[in-house]
């Protein structure tokens, strides 16, 4: 039986995965900040699909909760075949509206963990010759959009290219790039969502199933829906400065989590 982690568990797209990869048969690894809400996801997914589901409890916006969660995946005794890197979160507000310290945990939290923790668990998996990756970036990646989507473009970049490295090693490697999902992200960052068209809701199980099936497919990126494939060819052919223009009118942050 196969193991998969996944940060940012309890909610939102990471919770998808756990369900969907349970419901697979996959053990998991949940990790997310909240433990009491953790060993309830966990309990819940071990009771109704029978799968073994760890709990740890880690913050990705310090180095102690990385290295907790670098040292879990290069664990050779219990390997992880399947790294979910979904933590996330958007700052409300534009450029100078948002505190820099605000600014640097997302860098942290997008960027570096994902970096870090990438590391941690395709080396081991390397070894093996096999394994796979999914780091969840965003459409914002494609438009200008301040540092949520700065920091989701160096996702998409990251994953590409290391995705490109290991090609042939059995590793697979992908970026997964969501438009608006329904979950708790917007609520959590306090951003209203009273602007956005009701057809450019994603539901988040399907999200997750149209990534897991492009990640089969050895795609190192995926846009799961037909729509914001659409818009994303769209935005390559317009003017960046009327992307942008179009992107803020439609909300701070493209949040996926």
């Amino acid at each position: 039986m196969t193991t998969a982690l996944i940060t940012g568990s309890t909610s939102g797209i990471g919770a998808a995965f756990a369900r969907r990869l349970a419901a697979d048969g996959h053990d998991l690894v949940l990790v997310a900040r909240d433990t009491e809400r953790l060993r309830g996801q966990a309990t819940e997914l071990h009771d109704r699909h029978g799968v073994e589901a760890q709990v740890l409890t880690a913050d990705l916006a310090t180095d102690g909760g990385i290295e907790a969660v670098a040292e879990r995946l290069g664990d050779g005794r219990a390997p992880v075949d399947l790294l979910v890197n979904n933590a996330g979160f958007g700052n409300k507000g534009r450029f100078l509206q948002v505190p820099v310290a605000d600014e640097l945990t997302m860098l942290k939290v997008h960027c570096e963990a994902v970096l870090r923790l990438t590391s941690a668990a395709t080396g081991p998996m390397r070894e093996r010759g096999r394994g796979g990756v999914v780091n969840v970036a965003s459409v914002a990646a494609f438009v200008p959009r301040g540092t949520y989507g700065a920091s989701k473009a160096w996702v998409v970049q990251f994953t590409q290219g290391a995705a490109r490295d290991l090609a042939g090693s059995g590793v697979r490697l992908m970026a997964l790039c969501p438009g608006f999902v329904r979950t708790e992200f917007h609520e959590r960052a306090g951003m209203g969502t009273d602007s956005i068209p009701g057809w450019m809701w994603l539901d988040a199980d399907k999200v997750v199933a149209a990534g897991l099936a492009d990640l089969a497919r050895g795609r190192s990126l995926s846009v799961p829906d037909p729509r914001y494939k659409a818009l994303m060819g769209l935005a390559k052919l317009a003017p960046r400065g009327l992307v942008g223009g179009v992107s803020a009118r439609t909300g701070r942050k493209y949040g996926p989590q």
